[in-house]
């Protein structure tokens, strides 16, 4: 949370970090005990959702709006965000999951404002926020069963980035592009092979850390370019994971000598 509030300050100068604060709160109450796919609670999702929008250099709301997007799935009563946040920030969460079009029109992504504006609209906004939440969820989707996997990967090909690109967001475009392609188009056996293994080494992890170490090891296999550095480095993470999962269990004392 205190990346997010620097981004946000960063880019605006005068923003209320109570108002981030509150919302922080109030996704961590109606999320708690709530868990993805990956063994990581929702509520890390939800501060990576913010900390895009705020990377993105949105305004306040929106950065609220992407801490609370997904208090739909919880038992929050529908009026409780506007009644605490005020009508802009309700009415930037209900317009999220209708931001991109479905079907998507060729059509949409010409008329579609760019969400790079200094005072984005609230489609701006909301598109800002939706294409962050299908970034992280694609960063994550190898917790997700296979034929998800693709169904999101196709989709997120054929709609999102091209939106996201439409939108001046290239860098979310051309990692969701990225990502995608993955999915559909996977790398050479031997590759496929070395980051099924690293997927299967998380499961040595606790639940809640998974998540980002396989961020870690599929990004640092991604930059090897040969299959011998990826082989050696997959061996590097075999033979570390054991003790990994030792030290994130039961971290040392910081008194013990």
């Amino acid at each position: 949370m205190d990346s997010i509030l620097a981004a946000v300050r960063s880019h605006h100068p005068d923003a209320d970090p109570g108002l981030l604060k509150r919302a922080y709160a109030e996704a961590a109450f109606w999320h708690e005990g709530h868990r993805r796919h990956s063994g990581d609670p929702v509520l890390t999702h939800c501060l990576t959702v913010a900390a895009i929008v705020a990377d993105l250099r949105m305004p306040p709301p929106a950065v609220c709006a992407a801490l609370l997007h997904d208090l739909e799935d919880t038992d929050c009563p529908p009026s409780r965000v506007a009644d605490q946040f005020g009508k802009e920030i309700a009415d930037l969460v209900t317009a999220v999951p209708s931001a991109v079009p479905c079907p998507f029109p060729p059509s949409a992504a010409a008329t579609k404002p760019s969400a790079m504006s200094a005072d984005p609209t609230r489609e701006a906004a909301a598109l800002a926020i939706r294409l962050a939440d299908r970034l992280h969820n694609m960063r994550t989707i190898a917790f997700v069963a296979q034929d998800k996997q693709h169904r999101h990967a196709r989709e997120t090909l054929d709609i999102f980035a091209p939106l996201a690109h439409a939108a001046g967001l290239e860098s979310v475009g051309c990692e969701l592009q990225d990502l995608a392609s993955a999915v559909l188009r996977p790398a050479p056996s031997s590759h496929a092979l070395e980051h099924q293994l690293l997927t299967t080494l998380t499961l040595l992890l606790p639940a809640p850390e998974r998540a980002r170490w396989q961020e870690e090891w599929s990004a640092e296999l991604a930059a090897h370019a040969t299959r011998g550095a990826r082989i050696r480095f997959t061996l590097r993470v075999l033979l570390a994971a054991p003790r990994l999962s030792m030290t994130l269990r039961h971290p040392p004392s910081l008194g013990r000598r």
